[in-house]
This record gives structure tokens, C-alpha cells and sequence, in this order.
């Protein structure tokens, strides 16, 4: 199943980055653009993504805030270009 029509990538190649070491949905973008054109699959990509093991989002989970406010912001930057 196609999870980003722009680009043509689907669910298999969203795991395949994940298990390469892509945590994050900009990290995916960097691997195969996903994401980076009309920005509507960011939230599935998310979805597939879960709660990996993911250094960044380990600290996070420890409240280190500076990071939470970074992808606070990124979430906020993509909702606003899909709007």
C-alpha cells in the first residue's frame, strides 16, 4: 500500500528506512523524500514509525525540553504546509 502518492513510496520501503535506522519522519524524508512535497502522509508515516527504540525520542521521553520544543515544531511546520 502506497503511503506517499507524491513520491510512489509505500509502507514496505517506510519499514524498510525504519529498520535501517530512520526513527523520526524527517529522517524517512532524507531516505526517500516521503513527506517532503504535499506533507499528508507525514501522520501515517508517524503511525508506522510508533515508539521505536530511537536515541532522539528516548530523550524526549526523559524531558529534555529544547528537543521536545524542536519537534513541536517540525509537527507544527509540516501541519501548516499540508494545510
Amino acid at each position: 500500500m502506497y503511503v506517499c502518492s507524491c513520491f510512489g513510496v509505500t509502507e514496505k520501503q517506510v519499514k524498510e528506512h525504519a529498520e535501517a535506522g530512520a526513527c523520526t519522519p524527517r529522517q524517512i524524508a532524507s531516505a526517500c523524500k516521503a513527506g517532503t512535497d504535499c506533507g499528508s502522509c507525514v501522520r501515517r508515516i508517524q503511525a508506522l514509525l510508533g515508539r521505536g527504540n530511537c536515541p532522539r525520542r528516548e530523550l524526549v521521553e526523559q524531558g529534555m525540553p529544547a528537543l521536545t520544543a524542536d519537534l513541536a515544531d517540525l509537527a507544527d511546520e509540516r501541519l501548516s504546509e499540508a494545510a
